[in-house]
């Protein structure tokens, strides 16, 4: 797996906005119309957004592409047709808030939004289940740690324990990977880990939202969760 860091900058992301946050109108009138429970949310950046250690060690990790995918969240929509989110952020742990405090949480320093891209499942005839499991983690810490099974959740490691058929999961874990084309650990993941007091889990199995988004599970909805 190349690029599971991108989640962690969608960790840092959320912890570091700290200056002008869109006004973020009611938008549950007109995405709930296209948006149907067990959808995905995946969140995009340009690859050089973050002009700092971290995008280094990005990088020299992952592959090629325009838009780094930092973050997958979980759509659930009531019976009112209102929408909810479900994921796991370092600000909320394992969560079910509304979409516009998603929005809120989102906002770019700049006042801008990232890119987002809804996906739903070819077969979603047993999304309420799906969301029903993920409901059920609630509460649980954010897994900074990004170790299995360890009764913590980072974004798209809830999605993997969420949506699963009896047994079987609906997407695919791979072993991560944090090394550089050199086959060494930059620095700022020994940092890191080590402010933590946590190794580095090269090559345990794990998700990220840039794989993830490109199951082939999943076909893209057109919807646009901004509405002015």
């Amino acid at each position: 797996m190349k690029s599971l860091p991108y989640i962690l900058v969608a960790a840092l992301l959320l912890v570091g906005c700290k200056s002008k946050i869109k006004e973020v109108q009611q938008v549950d009138t007109i995405v709930s119309q296209q948006i149907e429970k067990g959808d995905l949310l995946f969140v995009g950046l340009p690859m050089n957004y973050l002009e700092d250690d971290m995008s280094s060690a990005i990088a020299s990790a992952t592959g090629n592409g325009d838009t780094n995918f930092i973050h997958t969240a979980i759509f659930d929509v009531d019976e009112q047709g209102k929408i909810w989110i479900i994921d796991a952020t370092i600000k909320h742990g394992v969560d079910r808030y509304p979409l516009d405090t998603f929005l809120v949480d989102f906002t770019l320093p700049d006042g801008s939004y990232p890119y987002f891209q809804v996906m739903r499942l070819k077969d979603n005839s047993r999304a309420a289940q799906y969301v029903s499991n993920a409901l059920r983690f609630v509460g649980e810490e954010y897994d900074v740690n990004f170790l299995p099974d360890n009764g913590k959740h980072y974004c798209t490691e809830l999605v993997y324990d969420a949506y699963v058929d009896d047994t079987v999961h609906r997407f695919a874990a791979s072993p991560m990977n944090f090394k550089n084309k050199e086959g060494e650990f930059p620095s700022y993941w020994e940092k890191l880990f080590g402010a933590i007091n946590s190794p580095i889990p090269q090559g345990l199995p794990g998700t990220n939202p840039q794989e993830m988004r490109q199951d082939s599970n999943l076909e893209r909805v057109e919807v646009d969760i901004i509405q002015k």
